[in-house]
């Protein structure tokens, strides 16, 4: 299944060129291996109002499958993305979330600091990610043997999650 997918970067330094992005392009890349098609990137500064509306521009105007936040989810003052997120969600999607942490926490105790969220805005699925490329990858390597499955029933095109279980 091929899906359209977006990325935005909560950065500072980033969204004024004092920083490269280097997390951003991994999930694009990472996803391209499951069907993901990039569609939208933008780097924005770490306030909540900007990330919303990037949020609601990606989700609302461009229709994506998928958008991915990355950054800004731990707890320094200007870590704000959770919030902007649950600013626009409809409904929550916590297990992705949990999963990322209860996976990071074997490796290393300092994953139970995220405060990342993962939800709904009408038929876009958001997740916040860590701002580190490790971070991403090592979330994404958690998620993705659902998250094809998740976008299917999100668009429609498949079945609820209660078959084909191994007992």
């Amino acid at each position: 299944m091929t899906f359209t997918i977006g990325v935005i970067t909560a950065s500072d330094k980033g969204s004024i060129g004092e920083r490269q992005d280097t997390s951003g392009p991994l999930i694009a890349e990472m996803m391209k291996e499951l069907g993901g098609v990039l569609k939208e990137y933008v780097i924005v500064p770490d306030e909540r109002e900007k990330l919303a509306n990037a949020l609601i521009t990606m989700c609302d105007d461009a229709k994506l499958d998928i958008v991915f936040t990355t950054g800004g989810t731990g707890f320094s003052p200007r870590d704000v993305t959770p919030e902007a997120t649950l600013d626009v969600i409809d409904r929550l999607a916590p297990g992705i979330s949990e999963a990322i942490r209860m996976k990071s926490l074997s490796i290393t105790p300092k994953a139970m600091l995220s405060r990342a969220v993962a939800g709904i805005r009408k038929q876009t699925l958001i997740i916040n990610l860590p701002g580190s490329p490790k971070g991403v990858k090592e979330s994404l390597e958690v998620i993705l043997p659902a998250l094809s499955h998740g976008i299917g029933i999100l668009k429609g095109i498949e079945g609820e999650c209660g078959g084909n279980h191994k007992k």
